[in-house]
């Protein structure tokens, strides 16, 4: 089953929210506090594919409760919904690790396919390949059986956003990929965010996969165009 965390705050909207998710064939558990989510995700064993989060919450906010969910699990999905627009808290929440952002006011479709499209990605990893391989490059060694990645045989803690741009970046070495290219393959062609969400994520990956983020050696931009992967 199919199965979401609901946190939002204002009564209409989240049952609102549950009610179109629940059409959609989820499985969805609805609180209205950040400190109710993570009592609720502790007290189900963390059973759940993807967390629908509110940023303004009283008490503990939707980044709060991101952060303690990405040390609990790397590879859940977990998307913002907020009346927030402004560029900064786009980019600071999926910092923060999360997969995307939806902003209010919203269209039950977009919601829907934006879960969607997390939830393809969580079941994905949550699938083992017919054929075990690895990709090697440098000092890094991406396992397509485990959808892990490691670093001079160090793991490296990635979300499922994250391995699927590794991922296309390897299978597609000194290639340069356009951002658009990017953004279809990994959110899917009946996308709803915009190209800014690949930069954000390139600069997530790099703090985990570059020794020095600020000049890469690996994830080099292709300027006015994209990325590729830099090493053999």
């Amino acid at each position: 089953m199919k199965r979401i965390l609901v946190c939002e705050d204002e009564d209409v909207i989240r049952e609102f929210v549950v009610i179109n998710l629940q059409r959609a064939g989820y499985e969805v558990v609805d609180v209205n506090s950040g400190e109710k989510a993570l009592e609720t995700y502790d007290r189900c064993g963390g059973d759940f594919d993807i967390a629908l989060l509110d940023i303004t919450l009283p008490g503990i906010d939707g980044f709060g409760v991101c952060k303690k969910l990405r040390e609990r699990s790397p590879t859940m999905g977990i998307i913002f919904l907020s009346a927030r627009s402004q560029e900064m808290d786009k980019v600071g929440g999926l910092m923060m690790g999360a997969d995307d952002y939806v902003t209010k006011p919203f269209s039950p479709s977009e919601v829907v396919a934006r879960v969607d499209a997390v939830y393809r990605r969580v079941s994905m990893a949550a699938g083992t390949p017919k054929v075990s391989a690895e990709i090697t490059s440098g000092p890094f060694v991406l396992n397509l059986k485990s959808r892990t990645l490691t670093k001079n045989g160090q793991p490296v803690e990635l979300t499922q956003v994250e391995y699927q741009i590794m991922e296309l970046l390897l299978k597609n070495k000194g290639t340069a990929l356009e951002r658009t290219r990017i953004l279809r393959e990994i959110w899917g062609e009946q996308v709803y965010s915009d190209v800014k969400i690949v930069d954000v994520n390139i600069r997530r990956l790099r703090i985990k996969v570059e020794d020095e983020p600020s000049a890469p050696a690996y994830i080099l931009t292709v300027w006015g165009f994209g990325y590729k992967w830099g090493a053999d």
